[in-house]
């Protein structure tokens, strides 16, 4: 080829790539389009999801357990009776599996001080740790209220949700052992009451963090979605949670325990915000909507 001909040659090969960019962008355009006209739920799924910014709203809710929740659930724990302490360490133990030096630890941290921690906590301190708890409460209804498109709703009424919610919760948490179990019947049992109970949780947390604004039938499916999705993790939870956090301990020590607990928080508040988005976009469907009788 001519030294001549190489400006050409480049200008065509450049027109050619240009036709071919173009071309691919109308295909997928159309391919998009075609795609909203025969599955236009998936479309307003995926929008509805970036407008609730789903990963952010999650990550907060976690980070919300973690700091103010889960302090709480200890601090109650010191000051309930020892039956209950016990019932309480027993759900956490096994809703993650935990096993070995991650048992012990737990151990440690729930059984040994709990004298000393009463006597320094006081009931001043155990009220302001409630109060901070209520943290994780807001943080959920900001969720919930996103995912059905509300505004906030007035202090009057939601102050005293955030209470009656965060304590019911560790009511639920409390209860998880024996629920796992079926009462010791067994876990054939255990499973199906576990799924009952999730889905009626997550149903009445959305009614009563909603304020009541929304009825009862539409937000049966995010309670269903979250419920099932839930009980299916808890499975998993069994499967992992105990390897990772014996591993983090042996490497880490107590900072690895940490960011193991963290990370298992994160990914179970990514299944409740998608469970509770993804419900309220299915309730709002038409199909839908004529059965549960959901609002626009």
């Amino acid at each position: 080829m001519r030294a001549d001909e190489e400006p050409g040659s480049t200008g065509g090969s450049r027109s050619r790539r240009r036709e071919r960019v173009a071309a691919l962008k109308a295909r997928l355009l159309g391919l998009r389009a075609g795609a909203e006209t025969r599955f236009p739920v998936i479309t307003r799924l995926v929008s509805h999801i970036a407008a609730v910014n789903l990963l952010d709203s999650a990550t907060r809710l976690a980070a919300q357990a973690f700091l103010t929740a889960v302090p709480l659930l200890f601090v109650v724990a010191s000051f309930a009776p020892s039956s209950v302490r016990d019932e309480i360490i027993d759900s956490v133990r096994d809703i993650l599996g935990i096993t070995g030096a991650a048992e012990k630890e737990l151990k440690k941290v729930s059984g040994a001080n709990s004298a000393s921690l009463r006597q320094s906590v006081g009931l001043v301190s155990l009220l302001m740790v409630l109060l901070s708890a209520t943290a994780c409460s807001r943080a959920m209804q900001r969720l919930c209220q996103r995912a059905w498109l509300l505004p906030g709703a007035s202090a009057r009424l939601a102050v005293w949700r955030w209470f009656v919610w965060i304590g019911t919760m560790l009511v639920v948490i409390a209860l998880q052992g024996p629920l796992r179990t079926g009462f010791g019947v067994g876990s054939w049992l255990g499973i199906p009451l576990l799924l009952i109970t999730e889905v009626g949780v997550w149903w009445w947390t959305q009614h009563l963090l909603l304020a009541g604004r929304v009825p009862w039938p539409p937000l049966l499916p995010g309670a269903i979605l979250t419920g099932v999705a839930l009980t299916v993790l808890s499975v998993v939870a069994k499967l992992y949670v105990p390897k990772a956090l014996n591993h983090s301990l042996e490497r880490y020590g107590s900072l690895g325990a940490v960011f193991t607990v963290l990370s298992w928080l994160i990914g179970l508040c990514v299944v409740i915000s998608a469970g509770i988005t993804v419900g309220a976009v299915i309730a709002r469907e038409p199909a839908v909507a004529r059965r549960l009788g959901s609002a626009d």
